[in-house]
C-alpha cells in the first residue's frame, strides 16, 4: 500500500499529516500542559508530567511511513489509500497519537 506514494507526494503528504496532527492534539496538549513541536519536518511532543518524556513522530521516505517512537515503542504508520491518511491498522495517525498522549498521561 505505502508503494503508492511517490517520494515528493510521500513528503507532501506526510508533512500534511503532521500539521494536522499537531493542530488537532493543541486542545489537549493545552488542558494538560505538554508541549508540541513541529520542526524540519519532525513533530515532537514533550511532556513533563506524569514524568519527562518525549515522542517523536518522523517521516522515513525510504519506506513511505511515519515513525512514531513513544514510551519505548515503535510504531510505523503507512498511507492507507482508503482514509487518504497515514495509519497504523486501521487507526489514523491523529487518532494514533492522541490514544498514545493519553494512555501515558493517564500512567501516572
Amino acid at each position: 500500500m505505502t508503494s503508492t506514494l511517490s517520494e515528493q507526494e510521500f513528503r507532501l503528504r506526510s508533512d500534511e499529516a503532521l500539521e494536522a496532527a499537531r493542530k488537532a492534539l493543541l486542545p489537549l496538549a493545552d488542558s494538560e500542559g505538554f508541549e508540541i513541536e513541529l520542526q524540519n519536518g519532525v513533530l515532537v511532543l514533550i511532556f513533563e508530567e506524569p514524568r519527562e518524556a518525549k515522542f517523536v513522530v518522523s517521516p522515513n521516505a525510504p519506506v513511505r511511513q511515519i515513525w512514531v517512537s513513544a514510551m519505548a515503542r515503535s510504531y510505523k504508520a503507512g498511507w492507507d489509500p482508503a482514509h487518504e491518511g497515514f495509519a497504523l491498522n486501521g487507526e489514523r495517525l491523529t487518532a494514533l497519537l492522541d490514544r498514545l498522549a493519553r494512555e501515558f498521561l493517564e500512567s501516572a
